[in-house]
């Protein structure tokens, strides 16, 4: 095991057993979400010709239609004045659960996202990354950190809004890894403001690590426990932009503390609020 590379304790035992839907409805889904992505996928690729804010606005359509097509239910809690809702220029950080952070975090705020490679390498799936802009990232390797840094600051510095999860790897939702301060250099060397993001997964009104992909899970053994769900749900939280001061140490922990206010960092607030700003 690379030392670099973000580990979990999160596996099985943190996925309780409860009552699935049934086959019918499941079977609905999984046909709905392959219709969805090969649809999608096809539009998706016109969708380059047209303008950003139009573009945006299919990304958002396209995330949530997948997210509807395997049964899950979204939530926003946007915190933002509207009009700070028009997003050029920011980094993006939220916590990391599941391969689905992606598509959720799509259907409010468009962006290029930062993943491991493996997830262009998921089968299926990993077609649904391409179409978000993934940014393939090697995990653990360093001399290959630095190139990566300044690929992401170069996004940011063309107006384009980066995501990024700074846990470094996926946990179950009931607990949480410490942000990674590496990727908030971008934002320290573009210029731009941080946007935190929580998500989290419930159902029937209770968290739920379903939709987790941790432990030994596979691609489709994740996949199979979110189109089985009852009544699964995802909350995004967006909270207010961040200036990026004083330091990439300052943002991450600022960040975290926002997102997980349970992960026992000061109280003291590091950045000021961007809450009247649109970023140009």
């Amino acid at each position: 095991m690379n030392q670099w590379v973000p580990a979990s304790p999160c596996g099985v035992d943190c996925v309780p057993t409860t009552p699935r839907a049934s086959r019918l409805r499941i079977g609905a889904r999984i046909i709905a979400f392959g219709i969805a992505v090969v649809f999608l996928l096809t539009v998706g690729l016109l969708s380059c010709l047209l303008p950003r804010r139009a573009r945006h606005s299919y990304w958002r359509v396209s995330a949530r239609l997948c997210l509807a097509s395997m049964g899950v239910r979204l939530d926003v809690d946007d915190r933002r004045p509207a009009g700070a809702r028009r997003l050029r220029g920011a980094l993006i950080v939220a916590n990391h659960i599941s391969f689905l952070d992606i598509v959720a975090v799509a259907a409010v705020a468009p962006a290029r996202f930062v993943a491991k490679r493996e997830v262009l390498q998921m089968a299926g799936f990993g077609y649904v990354a391409r179409l978000f802009g993934v940014l393939p990232h090697v995990r653990g390797d360093l001399r290959r950190l630095a190139p990566m840094i300044a690929r992401v600051t170069d996004v940011l510095d063309r107006g384009r809004a980066v995501a990024v999860f700074p846990e470094g790897t996926t946990w179950c939702g009931g607990a949480a890894g410490r942000f990674r301060p590496a990727f908030f250099q971008a934002a320290v060397d573009a210029g731009v403001p941080v946007l935190p993001i929580r998500l989290a997964y419930s159902e029937v009104g209770r968290p739920a690590a379903l939709a987790g992909f941790i432990g030994d899970d596979t691609v489709g053994s994740t996949f199979t426990r979110i189109v089985s769900a009852c009544d699964l749900r995802v909350t995004v939280t967006v909270f207010d932009l961040q200036l990026p001061v004083p330091g990439r140490q300052e943002l991450a922990d600022a960040a975290q503390r926002l997102i997980n206010p349970t992960s026992g960092l000061s109280d003291r607030m590091v950045t000021a609020p961007v809450s009247e700003q649109t970023v140009a």
